[in-house]
């Protein structure tokens, strides 16, 4: 299998600067086309085509770094000049932040591992200095916010939205114009009569968004604007993604009014894979497509896997924060307290998540709903939250302290993935009590983060039947105000293990055309193992 690194074939990367914003160069991947030997015997050239790429510098030839630096500050001057956010000192690393009870437990795990021959887990990256040892964190200033959707309600157009403007194009402006020329080279029209010559080009032809759901029309620009960007943003219809501390992550946007993304799951466990082998996951699903990704590591070495990862990604980084502090209680959920959980959300957001999963829809009166079904709670984020709230009976402390969550988002611009903790694990249950009311709290919680400008998307399942995707879709928009969805597929059925890439594609397909946002990818090794490097390109 070749590396991350290797060529891709007959393509190359390039740039397009901005106009409001000159400095930035938005990156894409120029394929070259063979020429076409017409009826006639004529050939005919072909131009070539441009495509999103989600690789950065890692994919440029003329990229010359190495994981131990990691990427380029690509955003730290737009940042910067805002004036609105200051530096600190961030929390002290502890070794409870790795699964490590002390130092000396450290230690003397790895010289143990060593002296047996066992590789598991250690890493040499655990040793280089990274440049977040110098790094200092950044966090909104007092008074200020620094999201993307407060800037957006303010009618400013940052460097980010022009951006993503440029980048959801394609590059459409130069490519309609050769197309135009080369098939009515004795009359050259305006660019707009060029547009409408040629619909193929038009992305409201291309991914129309598509299929009417009740009154829930798209409205996508044609051309996307700098300015229709920030709209969207504004309106809360889609997201950017973007932790102030992630400066090296190249903007993008999550909507239904914009091109579909893809977000690939990686992630150590207790039995497998160093953090070398992450971060080479990592620039592997990017090179192949993935728009985000999250770190969901379970394993030892949690904060650094994910300080090496973010420091080394191209596009934003998620996580589901309850996992980690999950681990520092043992595995034990009872034991779980809303102060580890705070003191985990700003540790991961110094180090520069750009999204949370936050499974606070999972209220305690939802959880016998699931008593009956065929397959319980197939969450993981949602089993250990039904725990904690039956061994304490009470609401969980993500829903009873959502406002002060919003708060910690708020001053690094983390975005919500507010998760669906009572997803359908078989589609016996699928459409189901439990599954609608924990969306219907995902509204309610959606508008309360939206008051304190923090950027919000909803997960969603899971395994559905075709006949009731739409379905999913349709409440969605309705109850959580047309906020970007995110599914986990849906895979249409439950019976073909070791072939689940395919029965998600089905899925997503679908709820893709009703105006899903994002979805997330499925392996060949869903429900069986973990996934290689093979599994991750197919997936994506």
């Amino acid at each position: 299998m070749p590396s991350s690194g290797s060529p891709l074939p007959n393509s190359n990367k390039i740039y397009v600067p901005g106009t409001i914003h000159p400095e930035i160069r938005v990156p894409f991947r120029e394929i070259s086309l063979a020429p076409t030997k017409t009826m006639s015997g004529e050939i005919e050239v072909n131009e070539p085509v441009r495509v999103y790429d989600t690789s950065g510098p890692w994919g440029d030839p003329e990229f010359h770094g190495d994981v131990t630096r990691g990427l380029p500050p690509l955003r730290a001057k737009w940042i910067g000049d805002r004036g609105d956010v200051e530096e600190y000192t961030g929390r002290a690393v502890q070794p409870i932040d790795d699964g490590w009870l002390s130092e000396k437990h450290r230690t003397s795990n790895i010289e143990r591992r060593t002296s047996n021959g066992q590789k598991g887990n250690l890493s040499t990256l655990n040793a280089q200095p990274s440049t977040a040892a110098e790094r200092r964190p950044l966090r909104a200033n007092p008074g200020n916010c620094v999201t993307q959707l407060y800037y957006a309600r303010k009618g400013i157009i940052t460097p980010e939205m022009e951006f993503i403007a440029v980048r959801e194009n394609l590059g459409r402006a130069e490519s309609v114009a050769a197309v135009y020329d080369r098939r009515n080279s004795g009359d050259r029209r305006s660019q707009s009569a060029a547009t409408e010559e040629v619909a193929r080009d038009d992305l409201a032809f291309r991914h129309a968004g598509s299929e009417p759901v009740d009154n829930w029309q798209s409205t996508i620009g044609a051309p996307i604007t700098p300015e229709f960007v920030r709209a969207e943003v504004a309106r809360g219809r889609a997201i950017i993604p973007a932790n102030i501390n992630h400066p090296e992550s190249e903007p993008m946007i999550i909507g239904r009014n914009f091109l579909v993304k893809i977000n690939a799951n990686i992630g150590n466990s207790a039995v497998a894979s160093s953090i070398e082998e992450e971060v080479e996951k990592m620039r592997w699903a990017t090179k192949w497509g993935a728009d985000t990704v999250m770190d969901l590591s379970t394993g030892k070495n949690i904060h650094a896997t994910r300080e090496w990862i973010i420091r080394n990604s191209p596009v934003p980084i998620g996580t589901v924060p309850i996992y980690q502090a999950l681990e520092k209680v043992g595995g034990r959920a009872e034991e779980l307290t809303w102060e580890i959980y705070r003191d985990t959300l700003i540790e991961q957001a110094e180090q520069g998540v750009d999204y949370f999963t936050v499974h606070a829809g999972v209220l305690l009166r939802y959880i016998p709903m699931t008593a009956r079904r065929a397959t319980g709670i197939v969450s993981r984020g949602g089993s250990i939250m039904a725990k904690w709230c039956l061994a304490h009976h009470q609401e969980s402390f993500l829903y009873t302290k959502w406002d002060e969550i919003c708060e910690i988002m708020a001053a690094y611009d983390v975005s919500f993935s507010i998760g669906d903790g009572l997803r359908p694990g078989s589609i016996a249950d699928a459409n189901d009590e439990a599954q609608f009311a924990e969306l219907y709290t995902q509204g309610e919680l959606t508008q309360r983060a939206w008051k304190q400008h923090v950027q919000v998307m909803n997960e969603g399942p899971g395994h559905i039947p075709m006949h009731m995707i739409k379905e999913n879709m349709e409440k969605q928009l309705g109850w959580c105000n047309e906020a970007p969805f995110y599914t986990l597929g849906p895979l249409t059925t439950d019976i073909a293990p070791g072939y689940d890439h395919i029965t998600s594609a089905i899925g997503a397909a679908m709820i893709g055309w009703y105006g899903c946002a994002m979805l997330c990818y499925v392996t060949p090794k869903e429900h069986l193992g973990l996934p290689n490097k093979k599994d991750v390109k197919d997936g994506v």
